[in-house]
């Protein structure tokens, strides 16, 4: 078993730790490039398997810059910034092709766990949300501004909930009377408005706050800037390597790995070779012996891609 005690238990338990680094391939002289480092638990892991070659990792969550110290090694950099600007820093440090690219698109423990970033159904916070928290746009502004249209279109398209219009309806009727401020309100106002059983009450409010944290943070179209960026920076038999954790998400991953691009969400009568050769038609998903150790994990799907062309 491979060696996990590089990361900060507080902030990230690695999910499908053996299965990434089994998939990324590594070799000891390559270049590599993690996504998104949170706590630095799968950086901490590819860093071990490195003898010359190098790891970039990206994190645009500053509260990540305190993990990233602790891995001092002249095959690893940190850079402070968002997925999308991969090519533009890889270019910076003269890098022009990689050998793999990892990403988990997962929320951290430490994120969900700390009250003040207000992702939590179970911690009382202010209605945040923001993975940068230098971004403008929070929860609370979605909820307070947005029109019914709007919020009607995020609970639908990006929460995928059933009742998307009842829900959009009491939050605005809500609003009238008492401003949204914290995590809590909301979860009151639903819990007051719908009888929803208590085996289902968690799955539902996950939802809600799934799709306004996709809103806050742009996440569904970043994913597709990024995605589109690997097709010129993975050398030949380069690994693509994704953790997702909603159907959203690893839609728009076999969509690209499948196409090399998005153009048949547009128009299915468009035919395209994709440079990617996927090693696994369906997600891997996390053993039964994970499941019990990490229960975050239990939604997690890992799809690898290799680079033929």
């Amino acid at each position: 078993m491979e060696d996990t005690n590089c990361y900060d238990k507080n902030f990230h338990v690695p999910v499908m730790m053996n299965e990434v680094l089994d998939s990324l391939k590594i070799k000891p002289d390559g270049v590599y490039v993690d996504l998104t480092f949170g706590g630095g638990g799968h950086s901490g892991a590819i860093l071990k398997r490195l003898q010359t070659g190098h790891l970039y990792s990206f994190d645009q969550d500053a509260d990540t810059l305190e993990y990233a110290e602790k891995l001092k090694s002249d095959n690893f950099t940190f850079v402070h910034a968002n997925a999308i600007f991969l090519k533009r820093f890889l270019k910076y440090y003269g890098i022009e092709k990689v050998d793999g690219i990892f990403a988990d698109l997962g929320v951290s423990s430490f994120q969900i766990n700390t009250a003040q970033r207000g992702f939590s159904i179970r911690y009382e916070g202010p209605l945040d949300m923001r993975m940068n928290k230098n971004s403008r746009l929070t929860a609370k502004q979605i909820l307070n501004s947005y029109s019914p249209n709007q919020m009607l279109h995020l609970f639908e398209d990006y929460g995928e909930i059933s009742n998307a219009r009842a829900l959009t309806e009491i939050i605005c009727k809500h609003r009238k009377i008492e401003k949204f401020e914290t995590t809590q309100q909301l979860v009151d106002l639903i819990n007051d408005s719908f009888n929803i059983g208590k085996s289902h009450i968690n799955q539902y409010l996950a939802k809600v706050f799934q799709a306004l944290r996709i809103e806050v943070n742009n996440e569904l179209e970043n994913l597709k800037k990024w995605l589109l960026q690997t097709t010129d920076l993975l050398n030949e038999g380069g690994r693509l390597v994704v953790l997702s954790y909603h159907s959203l998400e690893d839609r728009l991953v076999k969509t690209f790995i499948k196409n090399g691009n998005f153009l048949d969400q547009d128009n299915p009568f468009i035919i395209t070779k994709s440079p990617f050769r996927a090693l696994n038609n369906k997600p891997l998903t996390p053993s039964s012996d994970e499941l019990v150790a990490n229960p975050r994990s239990s939604s997690a799907k890992l799809r690898v891609a290799e680079k033929i062309s």
